[in-house]
């Protein structure tokens, strides 16, 4: 009953983040399992890349289905996020002893304070202004920034998608969102794949309930998300993220 509740505690965290930040579901899932189950960081991690998956493939359909979604330039970045994160994690095994693995926690605290303090308030009209020769270019560079970074401190990829399609691209923050979670679905299950691949399969039951937790609440923030205006996303995105930092802060020094 305990490793449940707190599967499905983690799954809440994961989803909220998911559907209305496009938040990676690692940042709140592994700390949480890896503290309060004693699982294997690798286990912990495959178990909440796979809650990504579906997370983010069923928010992406729901941003995707209300119209703010990026298709087209979302595939550009991915295919650089991908790249890149190849190339950051090469770069960071010659690199010894390097650690950054409070960089996503803090990430989460600021991006939510600054959604608060100083909202996006992008519209679809400002983002149609830029052409499709500089939308691409801004998009390929925005992957290659983050898939090198999240290889080579190896978190973080949901929180710099966002922070990067908001302040550098300018997109309208529902747009921003489902574009992000649209990109993390496949990178979370090219990341999920490989490692049950290469550790085995994880504790069934924790997968299960996390798998099912992230969606459901997913699923629900991204429904709200999708239907608040955008003074309201700013906020309760910023909320969200700020609560979740500090909660993982906390987790995190428990562990």
């Amino acid at each position: 009953m305990y490793k449940l509740l707190i599967c499905f505690l983690a799954g809440i965290g994961a989803g909220l983040g998911t559907g209305f930040a496009g938040m990676s579901a690692a940042a709140v899932i592994s700390p949480m399992l890896i503290t309060f189950l004693d699982l294997p960081a690798y286990e912990a991690v495959g178990i909440a890349l796979a809650s990504d998956v579906l997370a983010s493939a069923v928010s992406a359909y729901t941003y995707g289905k209300n119209k703010n979604l990026d298709i087209r330039n979302g595939l550009v970045m991915m295919v650089s996020v991908l790249l890149f994160t190849l190339v950051g994690s090469w770069t960071a095994s010659l690199v010894p002893n390097t650690t950054m693995g409070s960089f996503s926690v803090f990430m989460t605290l600021l991006l939510g304070i600054k959604f608060i303090v100083k909202p996006v308030m992008a519209t679809k009209e400002s983002m149609g202004a830029v052409g499709m020769k500089k939308r691409i270019i801004q998009s390929a560079a925005s992957g290659m920034a983050v898939g090198f970074i999240c290889g080579f401190v190896g978190a973080g990829g949901g929180m710099m998608m966002l922070l990067l399609l908001t302040s550098v691209l300018g997109y309208e923050l529902k747009t921003a969102v489902g574009t992000s979670v649209f990109i993390m679905a496949f990178t979370a299950f090219t990341g999920a794949a490989s490692h049950f691949a290469i550790g085995g399969m994880p504790d069934m039951l924790c997968l299960v309930f996390c798998v099912f937790s992230t969606l459901l609440w997913a699923r629900i923030a991204a429904k709200f998300a999708n239907k608040a205006s955008a003074e309201t996303l700013n906020r309760a995105t910023g909320a969200v993220l700020v609560v979740l930092g500090s909660a993982i802060l906390v987790v995190n020094y428990l562990g």
